[in-house]
């Protein structure tokens, strides 16, 4: 009751918001123990215990999906790095391998939170955006229903593996991050590839007996014995392949600016490049050179020297390193063979690859749908993977999965984010940095598809997270626009931060 006037004072929007918010808070801390014990009744002891490992992975990321969205990128990232090494232990406490476990959907499920921030602000997307995310819709549609007539259930997780990371771009696009919210994500995932980069070193030494367990049991002997300095390090990850990919991806803005590089500096950025080195995927060191050239050549004449002596810094202290590692014969011969790429039996391989899979592709411009390439193979194939389960060619990869026609719309979609970063990188500002590391991630994304086709799983969730932090400053300058806020107020911030 208002005292003066003798009038009701109706509450705030604001105040309503917040107070519903803490109702599902509440609902959610009181539900979710009862549903995680009726679970638990009706499971058996292993899928029991997964169950509530999974549970409690979930619930962080619910509470930041409603209380602190900003956040929930940052503690994803953690999930898909640390998800398989929990599956490892959990395998191992029990002494019994799972080829096929409930830890494996915690990266999606954690990830599959950010639609709740987009669905709440949903109304604040912008046409651009929208265009983009169209595309990508018609493609993932086209290719699910082809996938669910000829690949049944394993075309629904390999659906979720592309979903999950491209939430990421209308996650982005409404949810307004500020240039300090960008950089503490950057220097969050830098702390994250560190730990990552420390666990693979003391693999490579000792291979802990969780991961020597997985070794022997998933018949993962392609990546070298469970002895030390006789393993391709996969640190936490699935295998090597996604190490390396989570470990380049954070090392391309490590050695670019020092305010992504976190807690340990250089010295973080040299144990992440050491890591990447045990890992011995050469892929991955073509995908950062590019990265790198492109952040560079893209860069004002001042930050390209800048940046190139920070990489002679980097070179310089690897030629000294690296010969004096334990195993180092083996790391220099690995790493040589990139000089001689012709008589690389890899490389002749997917030369292979491509000359006795095109003619397979044109004679089938439909497709085989989405679970037809990679992992989803497993789900239908009694956790083995099918016939295309190991596909060393992305191009092939996207060709044969969405036909003729959604591969259209799909590298459309990549077209039209290709177009709207290059008008960001051309502007003159200082939140370009954010646009150049998005158009590094682009094109990297775009060159590895030689190897593999990165975008769907955690590849893609990484690529998808960087492009986005790029256009998300897009948003930032024309939000200001439309509130007043002078621009040159948001490059000092930038520059004094």
């Amino acid at each position: 009751m208002n005292r003066n006037e003798g009038s009701f004072t109706l509450p705030s929007l604001s105040s309503i918001k917040t107070a519903g918010i803490i109702g599902v808070v509440a609902a959610i801390c009181m539900v979710l123990p009862l549903m995680i014990g009726f679970g638990s009744a009706k499971l058996s002891a292993t899928s029991s215990l997964q169950g509530v490992i999974l549970a409690g992975i979930l619930f962080p990321a619910f509470l930041l999906a409603l209380l602190r969205p900003r956040l929930l990128v940052s503690y994803t990232l953690l999930i898909w790095a640390v998800a398989p090494e929990l599956r490892r232990i959990s395998d191992w406490s029990e002494g019994v391998y799972h080829s096929v476990s409930l830890l494996s959907l915690a990266p999606l499920l954690t990830g599959a939170t950010l639609a709740i921030p987009v669905l709440r602000e949903i109304h604040k997307i912008q046409k651009s955006s929208t265009r983009i995310i169209l595309l990508f819709a018609v493609a993932l549609a086209y290719g699910a229903l082809i996938g669910l007539a000829k690949n049944g259930m394993g075309s629904v997780y390999d659906l979720a593996n592309y979903i999950v990371p491209l939430l990421l771009l209308p996650y982005f696009a409404v949810t307004r991050f500020k240039p300090k919210d960008i950089d503490r994500l950057l220097y969050a995932y830098a702390n994250i590839a560190v730990l990552v980069a420390l666990y693979g070193i003391v693999q490579y030494l000792t291979v802990p007996p969780w991961d020597a367990f997985w070794m022997r049991h998933a018949d993962m002997m392609s990546i070298g014995t469970p002895y030390p300095l006789e393993i391709r390090v996969f640190s936490t990850l699935n295998s090597p392949g996604p190490a390396a990919t989570f470990l380049v991806f954070a090392l391309v803005p490590m050695i670019l600016e020092k305010r992504w590089q976190g807690t340990l500096r250089w010295i973080g950025v040299l144990l992440v490049v050491v890591c990447l080195l045990t890992t011995l995927v050469r892929s991955a060191w073509l995908v950062l050179l590019v990265m790198l050239l492109v952040y560079i050549g893209t860069s004002p004449s001042k930050g390209k020297w800048k940046t190139l002596l920070q990489i002679v810094f980097v070179a310089a202290a690897l030629f000294w390193i690296v010969p004096k590692l334990p195993g180092a014969e083996g790391l220099v011969a690995r790493m040589e063979t990139l000089t001689s790429v012709s008589e690389d039996h890899s490389y002749n391989e997917r030369l292979g690859l491509w000359q006795n899979m095109l003619p397979m592709v044109a004679a089938n411009p439909v497709g085989q749908g989405i679970g037809s390439v990679g992992q989803g193979t497993k789900l239908g194939n009694g956790g083995e993977l099918g016939e295309y389960g190991n596909m060393d060619n992305g191009f092939i990869a996207l060709l044969l999965t969405f036909g003729v026609i959604g591969a259209l719309f799909f590298f459309g979609a990549l077209g039209a984010i290709a177009k709207q970063i290059v008008s960001r990188v051309i502007s003159k500002d200082n939140l370009q940095s954010y646009a150049r590391l998005s158009l590094a991630a682009w094109t990297g994304a775009v060159v590895s598809l030689v190897s593999d086709n990165g975008f769907p799983g955690l590849k893609g969730y990484l690529i998808w997270m960087l492009i986005g932090l790029g256009l998300s400053a897009k948003e930032i300058i024309e939000s200001s626009r439309k509130k007043g806020t002078p621009h040159a107020a948001i490059e000092r911030k930038i520059t004094s931060h």
